[in-house]
């Protein structure tokens, strides 16, 4: 049966499948994404590239969705240590810039990592553009997705519609980060009550950064988490290999020697974190 959307049916293990796999083809050029959203799904698919963010808004006559890509490679998370684990704790601040005023509005006290918020910001415009030229032509339900970094940009992504009063159908992320602070996530969770899908592999560590990668960290997940697979016979789960790294830290500090061996956990877990482990797993629900 070929995947496709179920406008009514939120949370459901289809609406997963569709979206990891569009997530997936966020990774590939216009010249592979857009005739693979084509074959795949019967849409039209534009690429958004800037700087190092890249996103496709793809169409037919029923629904929109906008699948961020995560890093630069599905198969590595390189670039992302200093924001997950090295300089995190630097990250977490109020949004400044041209786009300060639309994160403020989530609240006194709320904050945000500032590195991913500079991600979206340099691929907003065009993206905004583009989906309002198409609900303007014919408005339809907007999805929103991505994995790893696109998962946390997703989510940032829906914020910044809701301040468009763009309404956002639903949002499916695959490994995501977290991206702010519990007043940030209270105030992305009371906007999209019951429309945000987390999938998350128990032992995957990227959902588990920046906070685990800190010994004293105020990052907390949007809800609603989906665990998916099981601890094995021998494995422990990410939070806790993650956990007796970061109780090592002094004073709450982790030192540059620190810093390294949590990494070496994350890249040892990269195959939990990758799409296709994440695509097998929603597969076997």
């Amino acid at each position: 049966m070929p995947l496709q959307l179920f406008e009514d049916a939120y949370g459901d293990i289809r609406n997963a499948q569709f979206l990891a796999v569009a997530s997936d083809l966020a990774y590939y050029p216009q010249g592979q994404g857009g005739p693979a959203f084509k074959e795949q799904f019967g849409l039209e698919a534009v690429l958004f590239s800037v700087g190092n963010t890249q996103a496709y808004v793809a169409t037919d006559a029923n629904n929109i969705v906008v699948a961020f890509r995560g890093t630069e490679s599905p198969t590595t998370i390189d670039g992302l240590k200093d924001w997950l684990v090295t300089n995190a704790a630097n990250f977490l601040i109020l949004p400044e810039g041209r786009m300060g005023t639309d994160f403020a509005a989530a609240g006194v006290g709320a904050r945000f990592h500032q590195g991913f918020v500079n991600a979206i910001t340099d691929i907003w415009d065009p993206v905004f553009a583009k989906v309002q030229a198409e609900r303007t032509a014919n408005d339809r339900p907007l999805w929103l997705t991505g994995h790893s970094l696109g998962g946390a940009l997703a989510l940032l992504a829906a914020w910044l519609f809701q301040r468009k009063f763009v309404p956002v159908h639903q949002i499916y992320t695959y490994g995501g980060p977290m991206i702010g602070n519990e007043q940030a996530a209270k105030a992305i969770n009371l906007a999209y009550a019951n429309k945000i899908f987390r999938y998350v592999d128990l032992i995957d560590p990227i959902p588990k950064l920046p906070t685990v990668s800190l010994a004293d960290s105020s990052f907390i997940h949007c809800e609603c988490e989906i665990g998916l697979g099981a601890v094995s016979q021998g494995m422990t789960g990410a939070a806790e290999q993650l956990g007796s790294l970061v109780s090592q830290a002094v004073n709450g500090i982790i030192n540059a020697t620190l810093a390294d061996d949590i990494w070496k956990a994350v890249m040892g877990r990269l195959s939990a974190h990758s799409l296709d482990n994440y695509k097998r797993r929603i597969q076997s629900k």
